[in-house]
């Protein structure tokens, strides 16, 4: 069990008990309390407001049990008021052992209180030393450890690989990071690297990373019966986006550590399946580049035939995601797969619409948009529907080409970027599209500045109902 999960099996020596009280209960709560207790919680203040703590004292002078308050209830969207307040405390409370009490009455409340608390314990200290430790819970005893434990280990580990420079997880360390994955799961891996790119028929990831110094890749890793239903996850990899000659200003460039956290998100969801051991024949296809300068980078208007046999105008060499993955996403579609899904860090334009906390969901099919949304609000993995809207296909054309990489004016550009990307989805396979900001800007409860996971919990949780086990 990794360190960071900050769950623990079993009761420490001096565990503490942790009560979990609203506003509204508060009162209640204390009229069974001991006066002492009372008193001192009115001299404190506390008022059971969400996030607030308050640490009661025994005979002893130790802490004998903790107040945390909570929201009168849980958020009806999936935002997760209360499940990201259980997340802010393995940061809040000083370092030691707490259990529940009382526990929780069923073993949804305590998976959400188990997952929760292991997000919330996550830190990245690869370059520098945590500052504490976690406080540890002791597992909750109606909790499902082994898929509560898949999540956060999955969690953690995409969440590393983003957090993770560009000079430490470029193309070649991404592809060593999947090939871990692959020998510790059991799943088949290999890769196509560089001039094989071509010599194989993928020449838009090629084309999108041949400047650079690391040459780009195609990561291709598989499990699971070949007689189960077939699904494809494919995520983008780009690990550090310059712009290309379409160079990004300071500002926007700062942060393209982050570009390849599509692929991040695919590995995530790919643990969570192979460790649930869904009944699924699952694909993964993770385009690894560099979008960089130099002599022989890719130049706007250039044209490219992509493996489809589709001609691309490059409209903009700074819109290189949707290229990579239209080359994956056409090899995915050769296996006819029923159920195709992506994550990519693909526009800017997402995030103006909807903020850093909801990615855009498209999908081609609206009981598998229906499935994910609700499954989300569950997972409290939430997402956000949008449009397929096929009038902007006109605004996509070129002159020259069959189809440009980028519509001709500033207006819905992730809908057109997900119209690009629908050209290489077999007609026949369900298709969702994740465009995912992949980051979280501000320290919030529960969530530390840097890497955040959306859409992988959620997915998981529709496709467990899809492809139930046996």
């Amino acid at each position: 069990m990794p360190a960071r999960l900050a769950l623990r099996p079993k009761p420490a020596a001096a565990t503490v008990k942790l009560t979990a009280v609203t506003k509204g209960d508060l009162a209640g709560w204390l009229k069974r309390a001991s006066a002492a207790q009372k008193r001192y919680a009115e001299a404190m203040g506390f008022k059971g407001g969400a996030g607030e703590v308050l640490a009661l004292p025994g005979r002893d002078g130790r802490i004998e049990r903790v107040l945390a308050g909570m929201p009168e209830r849980e958020s009806p969207d999936g935002s997760g008021l209360r499940f990201w307040t259980w997340a802010a405390l393995p940061g809040k409370l000083p370092a030691g052992s707490y259990r529940l009490d009382p526990e929780p009455a069923d073993a949804n409340a305590a998976n959400d209180v188990a997952l929760a608390w292991g997000l919330g314990g996550y830190a990245f200290d690869r370059y520098k030393k945590a500052a504490r430790k976690p406080a540890e819970l002791v597992w909750p005893a109606k909790a499902a450890r082994a898929a509560v434990t898949a999540a956060v280990r999955a969690d953690g580990i995409a969440r590393d690989l983003i957090n993770t420079p560009a000079e430490d997880m470029g193309p070649a360390a991404l592809a060593e990071a999947c090939l871990e994955t692959a020998r510790e799961l059991g799943m088949k891996a290999a890769t196509i690297v560089g001039g094989d790119l071509l010599a194989r028929n993928f020449p838009l990831i090629h084309a999108v990373g041949r400047a650079a110094a690391t040459e780009p890749r195609l990561i291709d890793l598989s499990w699971g019966d070949p007689k189960h239903p077939k699904i494809a996850v494919i995520g983008k990899g780009v690990c550090f986006d310059t712009g290309g000659l379409d160079l990004k200003p300071e500002a926007g460039m700062k942060m393209m550590k982050k570009d390849m956290g599509g692929a991040a998100h695919a590995l995530a969801l790919a643990r969570m399946i192979v460790e649930a051991e869904l009944p699924v024949r699952l694909r993964v296809l993770i385009p690894a580049v560099e979008n960089s300068v130099s002599g022989n980078s890719i130049r706007p208007l250039d044209v490219v035939k992509s493996r489809k046999g589709i001609t691309v105008e490059i409209g903009n060499t700074d819109a290189e995601g949707r290229l990579i993955l239209a080359d994956a996403m056409a090899y995915a579609g050769e296996e006819n797969p029923e159920l195709m899904v992506d994550f990519a860090t693909l526009t800017g334009a997402a995030r103006v619409a909807l903020g850093p906390d909801l990615p855009a969901l498209y999908a081609n099919d609206d009981a598998l948009a229906h499935d994910l949304l609700n499954a989300g609000i569950v997972a409290r993995d939430p997402m956000w529907l949008m449009p397929l809207w096929q009038g902007y296909r006109a605004r996509m054309e070129s002159k020259v080409a069959d189809t440009s990489s980028i519509s001709d004016g500033p207006f819905a550009g992730s809908v057109t970027a997900a119209l690009f990307l629908q050209n290489f989805v077999p007609a026949n396979c369900r298709w969702a599209h994740f465009d995912v900001f992949a980051w979280n800007p501000w320290n919030r409860p529960g969530r530390i500045e840097g890497a955040h996971l959306q859409g992988p919990r959620a997915v998981f949780a529709a496709l467990s109902k899809l492809y139930p086990r046996a």
